[in-house]
């Protein structure tokens, strides 16, 4: 009988992959971000550029909100690595690639990966066949959350020390979660360690989002209730402040699409940039 293979990652996850190492193929120099071991390790097949979710000209917003993204936290833990924080923690970490591509900062620090474990242990075989194998500095912590595990156990039992600060971060995970399950994920990180820092990205109401990107929104949230993980939270940066002070949190800053445009995309010419009013961030400080 052969091996039961583990579950390959969702969709959304290749997608936001494959739209990682598209941007590098496609857009022109300088890249806001670099990455194609995620293109590595999903694999897919030889004329995945020619499916209609990959299309250069339509997906250029989303594809500018996803590099965004990756970049600013990037630029968070490099920065909070550099203050002597010593470990990051990876909600809903998918195919990111940090622990491979920057083993700079990466080596000096624990990362810890919560996902779910047939993913998870998916993305470990394909490191391991790509010889990339698992650095001790990279923690997977598995997660099944339909059988009732809790990640904050979990992570604990994975050696993450709560007594030092780290980065924490969450990234496209809060629109398919409950408000209940945010505020309880906030309240988690709200306990961190005095001198940790959380980041997370939340979506706006759609009829919030710029008109030019509000098809492209809507199309998305009518694959994601297709394929069963449809969008359920949708929050104002007022909304995500009052949360967060419930949650226990005492500094926080709103990092808008309009933010993260001006910090990584001013000057381009070729329209490159993330819409306004479309996947923002909330930071927040312990």
């Amino acid at each position: 009988m052969s091996e039961k293979q583990p579950a390959a990652p969702d969709s959304t996850a290749l997608r936001v992959a494959l739209w990682r190492a598209m941007h590098v193929e496609v857009d022109p120099s300088p890249h806001i971000f670099q990455d194609d071991i995620g293109l590595k390790l999903a694999a897919p097949d030889e004329d995945w550029r020619s499916r209609p979710d990959m299309d250069p000209q339509f997906t250029k917003p989303f594809r500018a909100s996803i590099v965004a993204r990756a970049r600013f936290v990037e630029d968070l833990v490099v920065e909070e690595a550099g203050k002597g924080v010593g470990q990051y923690v990876l909600l809903g970490a998918g195919l990111d690639t940090f622990a491979q591509r920057r083993p700079d900062v990466a080596s000096r620090m624990k990362i810890f990966e919560v996902d779910r474990p047939g993913p998870q242990e998916w993305k470990r075989r394909r490191l391991t066949e790509l010889g990339f194998g698992v650095p001790e500095w990279l923690r997977f912590v598995p997660v099944d959350f339909e059988r009732g595990s809790d990640w904050w156990d979990e992570l604990d039992a994975a050696g993450f020390d709560k007594s030092k600060p780290a980065v924490m971060a969450s990234l496209g995970v809060s629109m398919y979660l409950t408000k209940e399950a945010i505020v309880d994920m906030m309240r988690r990180a709200a306990a961190l360690a005095h001198g940790s820092v959380f980041a997370m990205t939340f979506i706006l109401p759609l009829e919030l989002a710029d008109p030019e990107a509000r098809p492209g929104l809507q199309m998305a949230e009518k694959g994601a209730r297709a394929s069963g993980t449809p969008f359920i939270s949708f929050f104002t940066p007022e909304e995500m402040f009052v949360l967060a002070r419930e949650a226990g949190f005492k500094e926080m800053r709103h990092v808008s699409a309009a933010d993260l445009a001006e910090r990584y995309f001013s000057g381009r010419t070729d329209g490159l940039r993330p819409p306004n009013s479309s996947e923002e961030f909330l930071v927040a400080g312990t």
